[in-house]
This record gives structure tokens, sequence and C-alpha cells, in this order.
């Protein structure tokens, strides 16, 4: 038995074993202090009592320096599984209990999540491709957390005049990387499919794209206004989208993400056109499965590890009083080659 924060009541094992998903054998072991218990045991039930609003024992209070929100749209995109699992992994390092909030259709909004994040005190909030990367979104509700003093980071997506540290992959190179290299296998009709323009890595990367088509292959806005599909994100999205680009004669598609990309290969493999005989596909992020594609994905590497640290010793700086320059931060991608481009068929 714990006391709440507020002293109104005390939890029950059973209720912080239910939140946790453990045994009650587990949650006891973990109050107590004792051994034979996984680290990855000992953080949910310590993040269930947290988020219950209960106070640590005395004992365990020294682990955790507080609660950190930690907000991701959705984790059907295999990226934010891996940008969720660095950031956790490096804030439980610095002593903070990191309390993730998954965003999904008809769910949760990420106002709802942070108004529960204030509500249990949280000592900063982390934003990964949310609302700060939706350029139609208010910004007042991130100068609002500002005003109160609360720490928080944004990750892919700037805010202009929001006094934060942001952190973004350079979407810009990112689409240019990609142009030269399919340039420099011969391709002439490039393709450019990604998710809606409102995001502001989409706006950089298709920048990245036509300034590299102009300057490298002397792309006319009429050619770029017709080798450019903007659909919904994810696989789906990404077969749409190269079914009119092929349909125009693409020999090459460069793709938002990397569910995008998979879905432009079944595109043309339901056309009966080989990947990348037929077809070059380059796909973004690299995420962890996509070496085992069939074939193995092409695609610019995000690079996750590096922001997410980054992030991360920013946002403890920002908590300890010393806060980083407010401005934005940019990584560079890394192409990185299977199999999925070659030899245009022209």
């Amino acid at each position: 038995m714990v006391s709440s924060a507020n002293g109104t009541g005390r939890a029950r094992l059973a209720d912080i074993a239910k939140q946790a998903g453990v045994s009650e054998a587990t949650v006891s072991r973990v109050l107590n202090d004792k051994p034979g218990v996984s680290e990855s045991a000992r953080h949910v039930v310590l993040t269930a009592l947290d988020v219950l609003g209960f106070e640590r024992p005395e004992r365990l209070r020294k682990r955790s320096a507080g609660l950190v929100g930690l907000v991701i749209p959705e984790l059907d995109n295999p990226i934010f599984p891996t940008f969720a699992q660095t950031i956790e992994t490096a804030l439980a390092q610095r002593g903070y209990t990191p309390v993730l909030c998954t965003q999904t259709p008809g769910g949760t909004t990420e106002d709802e999540y942070v108004e529960m994040l204030l509500n249990q005190h949280v000592s900063g909030i982390i934003f990964v491709s949310s609302r700060n990367s939706d350029t139609t979104a208010d910004p007042s509700r991130y100068r609002s957390l500002v005003e109160r003093r609360l720490p928080i980071i944004g990750i892919n997506g700037f805010v202009p005049g929001v006094e934060a540290p942001f952190f973004s992959c350079d979407d810009r190179v990112a689409g240019e990387q990609a142009v030269r290299h399919l340039a420099a296998l011969g391709h002439r009709r490039i393709g450019f499919v990604s998710g809606p323009h409102r995001f502001a890595p989409v706006q950089r990367r298709l920048t990245g794209y036509q300034t590299t088509m102009r300057e490298l292959l002397g792309a006319s806005e009429a050619e770029l206004t017709e080798l450019t599909e903007l659909s919904p994100f994810g696989v789906e999205g990404g077969h749409a989208a190269a079914n009119r680009l092929l349909d125009r004669g693409a020999t090459g598609l460069i793709c938002g993400s990397d569910l995008m990309a998979l879905g432009a290969v079944r595109s043309a493999r339901a056309r009966n056109l080989q990947v990348p005989e037929d077809v070059s596909i380059i796909g973004h992020d690299d995420s962890p499965l996509m070496p085992f594609t069939d074939p193995p994905l092409t695609t610019l590497r995000q690079p996750v590890r590096e922001i997410s640290l980054a992030a991360v010793s920013a946002l403890v700086e920002e908590i300890a009083g010393h806060p980083s320059p407010h401005s934005e931060y940019l990584f560079r991608p890394e192409l990185v080659v299977r199999s999925t481009t070659g030899p245009c068929p022209c």
C-alpha cells in the first residue's frame, strides 16, 4: 500500500498491477525494492504508480526525477515506435519516467493528452511529428505551455514564434539526395509521392525534390506538377499515388515514408512491373524491417538515435534551468541503397 499524492487515499496492489499489466507479486517486489525484477517490469510499475497519482515509497523517489510526456501520432508507422523506444530509454537513463501518449483516429487528441499530462504535473513534454509538424495548426497551444514555463521539445516539426528547441531531419536534403540518386541511374521521369502538403516535412522534401529536378534535369513547372502526387500517409496512399504516376510514365518514385514506398512496390507489381528493372522506388525513414522487404528497400535513413538523444539532452537542460538556444536543429539523412533502385529502363 502506498499513499496518494494528495493524501486522500491509498492504492491497492491490484490497482497498480492492473495499470501496469503485471502481477501483484511483481508490484510488491518493486515497491519493497526487492531483487528478482527486470528493469522493464520495474519501469512499468513505477510509471503506473506515477500515472495513478500515488507517491512512491521514500526509498524509490531518488530513482525518478519526474514524469515526461511523450506525444506521438500513431504506432502503425514503424519509425514512431523506434523514436518512442529510443527516447524512453534515454529519459529513463536520466532518471525520468516517460508517459507515452499515442494518438489514433477518433481517439484521444493531442490537446486532451496535454491536459492529462499537465494534471499529472509532468516535468516536460516531447512532441514527435505531432501538431508541431502541421503548418495549419494553431501554435497558441505550444505558446501557452511555454508561458507556463513548462519545458517542451519538438521533433520533426518547427513552430515559428514558439520559444523552444526543435530537432528535425533535414527533409530538404532528403528530397535532393533522392533525385540525385535516381538521376545518376539515368531516370528523368522521377515522381514524388508523399502525404498532405500541410505537414512541414512534406513541404521541405518537396522543395528539395523540385529544386534538384529543375537544376539537374531542367524540369519545367508543368512537369513537376504532373510528377507530384500527395496522398494520405500509409501503404494505401502510396499505392494510389504510385498508380497515378505510373500512368504518366514515371520510371522512378520518391516516397515520403517507407510504408508509402511499400505501397508503390505493390502498385508496380499489380501491373506486372518488376522493381527495380521496370521502376525504381525510394522510401524515407529506414524503419527497422526495411532491409528485409522483398526486395530490400532503398530509403533515406532518418538519424533517429541522434535526434532523440539531442532532444532528451535539451529537455533535461531546460528542466534544470539551462535552456538550449530556442531554434531548430537539422540532422542530415543518409541515403541507404538497397535493391529497389536500378538503371532506368528507358
